[in-house]
């Protein structure tokens, strides 16, 4: 097919771009002279995401002691960094609708992309790698690029999982073969559109050949296992209804013992059902 990745993504900007105002915020919270006050005099211009940002800041997934009640308290405790990955995880998946449902169901794909956001971040602090929040947002965004897929082009979208499923191939490999890119490709052309970070695209990107991302390897390597993790504890993930094969040199490069496994999913575990309702409540997908 004669498509390149920019006419996907560029040509059909105004249907997945964010909010103005989380384009705000994410500029505001990348500015080091920016502060609390003035990320939360932004954030409250839109009383929806504040409500949401309160609601999951004062729920189980914190447990913090007493109630917040303002965006610029939740800066303060929360943190910036770790407010940007709520502001973009409520925001995204709110974003995304309209997805054929015979091709996904929305409710699988986000648990999967929690759950692997989730155990990003828990392999990153196991790892001790340095502001493991952005970990999370890696593993929550690995897929985002199958949505745009399947929403601009379902029939061939359709093709490649039925090829994946059916038969015994890799669905990007599939993607690549259809295609001349896959959904790695299209995530990251996504977040570079959203002004995120490279580490972000790189991670997306890369996220099913860890070893060939010349930059931010670490990072994409943690998501790669996240995202084999989540396909496993979950039976399978939302693209191929499989288990995804694991790169062993991401295994290598993260260098955890094989018996810390266990451990970590099940802190994966405890997290992700802490934020599953408050996150991506099925209202907001189906």
């Amino acid at each position: 097919m004669s498509l390149t990745i920019n006419q996907l993504v560029d040509d059909n900007l105004e249907l997945f771009s964010l909010p103005e105002v989380v384009m705000r915020a994410v500029d505001l919270i990348n500015d080091p002279d920016s502060s609390a006050v003035d990320i939360g005099k932004v954030i409250s211009d839109d009383p929806g995401l504040t409500a949401r940002l309160l609601k999951i800041v004062n729920s189980p997934f914190y447990n913090f002691p007493s109630r917040i009640d303002t965006v610029s308290r939740a800066i303060t405790v929360v943190g910036t960094l770790e407010l940007l990955d709520l502001i973009l995880a409520t925001s995204v998946i709110k974003k995304f609708n309209g997805i054929p449902t015979d091709l996904v169901d929305m409710d699988e794909f986000w648990s999967h992309s929690l759950y692997s956001g989730i155990a990003a971040r828990t392999l990153a602090r196991r790892h001790r790698a340095p502001n493991t929040e952005r970990y999370f947002i890696a593993g929550l965004l690995h897929n985002i690029g199958a949505l745009v897929i399947y929403q601009r082009i379902p029939d061939i979208a359709a093709e490649a999982l039925t090829r994946a499923r059916e038969g015994n191939e890799i669905l990007f490999q599939v993607e690549q073969e259809l295609l001349g890119f896959h959904h790695g490709d299209v995530g990251a052309r996504l977040l570079e559109q959203w002004r995120l970070p490279d580490a972000f695209q790189t991670a997306v990107r890369y996220h099913h050949t860890p070893m060939a991302a010349e930059t931010f390897q670490l990072e994409t390597a943690i998501v790669h296992l996240a995202d084999i993790i989540a396909s496993s504890v979950q039976t399978a993930d939302a693209e191929s209804g499989r288990v995804p094969p694991m790169d062993d040199g991401a295994w290598e490069l993260v260098g955890l013992p094989i018996d810390s496994m266990e451990a970590l999913v099940n802190e994966t575990d405890v997290a992700f059902d802490e934020a599953r309702a408050v996150i991506i409540p099925r209202a907001d997908v189906a």
